[in-house]
């Protein structure tokens, strides 16, 4: 058999595109789900085939009751020493699973509250595992808590809880304080980042790397302060720190987000020419993605061909970023295509890839294919995710069904759903579309009583629904919260 190749001109289109007429193009994924030989919309799978005779030594095997000990079965061999029968063993595993130290309760609650991504929460078992007499400080625990804070917008309780960590004896690492510095970064606070970066070059033992240079180059090219990435790059060289693939797939992004292509292919170029800094499939994700959400479908799709020459092999990323972009651009016939495609190579569809589905339909409304992608994402086993909910949210709101937006908050709290703030725009959106301002400000109110921070998009949904109805005063004390917040 010969190789199977992708191609944006072969393999990858095997059928002409759809016109753009979004009655007969959104259908096209449902219709080419009823075709037998189509992956997109249902699984199955056969469980192995049991013989219906039992064996003769089956037949008198016999089935012991929990908790009994079945002593030496039949088809032991003989001379093999077995241990000695186990008496009471529903009441002794009793005993040991009420026996277990709370020690461990408390580190597993903190644990489990750090991987579901609850700052607040996670912060307060953490307080209640320091009053306790076995606690020891470990740098690993606080560098979970740094990088989730971080995440999560809370720049400030990261510095509250660093000085915890100096104060209990803890010594700062290069890491713990790049951990810092990226919670700054993250929330556009580049001066306090700067301010921790040139703390740490007084450090002798917390000298920046390679990683503190790439987390502040990001963080400057998120805040679109293009002009302080030159001077690190300056200084990177003074120091002997050579950027990597990762500083260059930073850079990469970020000019590629502030619509300096030019910048763009100086650098990509270099990466290209370079023996360190070789383009990985990162790079071919970024690249993808920035004439992706630019809705440049050629230019994505010449690079796509440009980086599968250069040698960079496609990942299941990479998939869903094609997904994506043919979805905003209502291309249903390439993007399930490219899902075809995903199948034939056995890339599993993951969370993402569903979203990007669902996203695509919720766009346009269109409900009865996102719940069909959604029924399908749950049946195949896939856990949904906060971006899911919020594309299920907007979809129902664009479609005028309210009632299912409750419906979806509600089966959200069900599944334990992290409510981050895209989570809570969603809401807020819903409710300004439904012109119930009472719910969108029992939500904004639920929404900062969770400390869920709003930004800028909050707001200006907020400012909208109120200018419609001629709310000039609520207008007035929403743009005096902006700027305390900003201030």
């Amino acid at each position: 058999m010969a190789p199977i190749s992708l191609s944006f001109s072969s393999s990858l289109l095997p059928t002409p595109l759809p016109n753009n007429n979004s009655s007969s193009s959104s259908n096209y994924i449902i219709l080419r789900a009823q075709e037998p030989n189509f992956l997109v919309v249902r699984c199955a799978f056969a469980a192995p085939a049991r013989s219906t005779t039992p064996s003769s030594s089956e037949a008198r095997k016999r089935h012991w009751k929990r908790g009994e000990y079945p002593g030496i079965p039949e088809t032991a061999k003989p001379g093999i020493s077995r241990n000695p029968p186990i008496k009471n063993v529903k009441k002794k595993l009793d005993r040991k699973n009420k026996a277990k130290a709370w020690a461990n309760t408390v580190t597993e609650s903190l644990s489990e509250r750090i991987q579901n991504k609850q700052w607040f929460q996670a912060l307060e078992v953490f307080d209640m595992l320091r009053q306790q007499p076995f606690y020891q400080p470990k740098e690993g625990t606080y560098m979970k808590l740094l990088v989730l804070l971080g995440k999560s917008g809370q720049p400030h309780r990261s510095r509250q809880l660093f000085d915890t960590m100096v104060e209990e004896g803890c010594e700062p690492t290069p890491e713990l304080y790049t951990a810092l510095l990226a919670a700054y970064c993250r929330s556009n606070l580049i001066e306090e980042a700067f301010s921790i970066f040139n703390r740490m070059k007084t450090l002798p033992h917390c000298q920046p790397d390679v990683f503190t240079y790439s987390t502040l180059i990001k963080g400057c090219v998120d805040a679109s302060q293009f002009e302080l990435v030159e001077s690190l790059y300056e200084e990177m060289d003074e120091r002997l720190i050579s950027p990597n693939t990762v500083t260059q797939n930073i850079v990469l992004s970020g000019y590629g987000r502030g619509g300096k292509f030019e910048q763009m292919e100086k650098v990509l170029s270099g990466m290209l020419e370079s023996t360190t800094c070789r383009p990985d499939v990162w790079t071919m994700n970024i690249i993808l993605s920035v004439f992706g959400n630019m809705g440049q479908i050629d230019m994505m799709e010449k690079w796509y061909e440009k980086f599968r020459n250069f040698g960079v092999e496609p990942e299941t990323r990479t998939f869903n970023i094609l997904i994506g972009a043919y979805g905003k651009k209502r291309m249903y016939d390439k993007m399930s295509s490219v899902m075809e495609y995903m199948r034939k190579l056995q890339f599993p569809w993951t969370t993402s890839t569903y979203n990007n589905v669902i996203e695509a339909f919720a766009d346009v409304g269109d409900v009865k294919h996102m719940e069909c992608t959604f029924d399908q994402m749950r049946a195949e086993g896939m856990k949904p995710d906060t971006k899911t909910f919020c594309c299920l949210i907007i979809g129902y709101a664009n479609a005028g069904l309210f009632h299912k937006v409750v419906s979806k908050v509600q089966l959200a709290g069900k599944f334990e759903i992290p409510e981050n703030t895209s989570f809570y725009n969603a809401v807020i959106s819903a409710c300004a579309k439904a012109e119930d301002l009472m719910e969108m400000e029992r939500v904004f109110k639920r929404m900062k009583d969770k400390q869920c921070v709003p930004n800028s998009t909050t707001y200006s949904i907020m400012v909208e629904a109120y200018r419609r109805e001629g709310m000039n005063d609520k207008i007035y004390y929403l743009e005096l919260e902006t700027q305390e917040i900003v201030s």
